[in-house]
C-alpha cells in the first residue's frame, strides 16, 4: 500500500506538508540550533512523535481488541541530536499505560509497542529506550 504525501517550501525554513488522501496539513520549521525559529515541529521532531505515536497506536489496536481501556494511554519522548553526521542519536520514550493490567496484559501491551513500524525503522545505531510506566 501506498500513501500520496507532498511539501511546499514556505520560506524562512518552513514547510507545509499535505497528506494526500485527507487533505490534512501539518507544518515544519527548522530548529533554533539549526538556523531555524523552532517555531514548529522539525522535520526530525516529526520522526520521534512519528515514533510514540505509533506505539500508542499500535497498543490501542491489541488492548482495544482484548477489551481494554485504553483511554489513559498517552507518551512522551524526546529527541537527542547527534554531530558527524548530523542525525538522531537517541529517542527515549515513556509510555504510560493503562491502570489494572495483569501481569499477561502487560507483557503483550509492551510486545506490541517494540512491534511498531516506525521502530522498526530507524537505524538499530538509534537509542530508542522505551519505558513503560503503569500507575498501579
Amino acid at each position: 500500500m501506498s500513501v500520496s504525501m507532498s511539501g511546499r517550501y514556505r520560506g524562512q525554513l518552513k514547510v507545509e506538508l499535505q497528506h494526500g488522501p485527507s487533505g490534512a496539513t501539518l507544518n515544519t520549521a527548522a530548529p533554533v540550533d539549526n538556523n531555524g525559529d523552532g517555531s514548529s515541529f522539525s522535520p526530525t521532531d516529526m520522526v520521534a512523535a512519528a515514533l510514540g505515536a505509533c506505539m500508542l497506536t499500535i497498543v490501542a489496536m491489541v488492548a482495544e481488541r482484548d477489551g481494554l481501556d485504553v483511554s489513559s494511554l498517552s507518551f512522551e519522548c524526546e529527541k537527542h541530536m547527534q554531530t558527524d553526521p548530523r542525525r538522531i542519536g537517541a529517542v527515549p520514550i515513556r509510555l504510560h499505560m493503562p491502570p489494572g493490567l495483569n501481569a499477561s496484559q502487560k507483557a503483550r501491551l509492551e510486545r506490541a509497542a517494540l512491534t511498531c513500524p516506525v521502530h522498526h525503522s530507524l537505524l538499530p545505531e538509534i537509542d530508542k529506550t522505551v519505558t513503560f510506566l503503569y500507575p498501579d
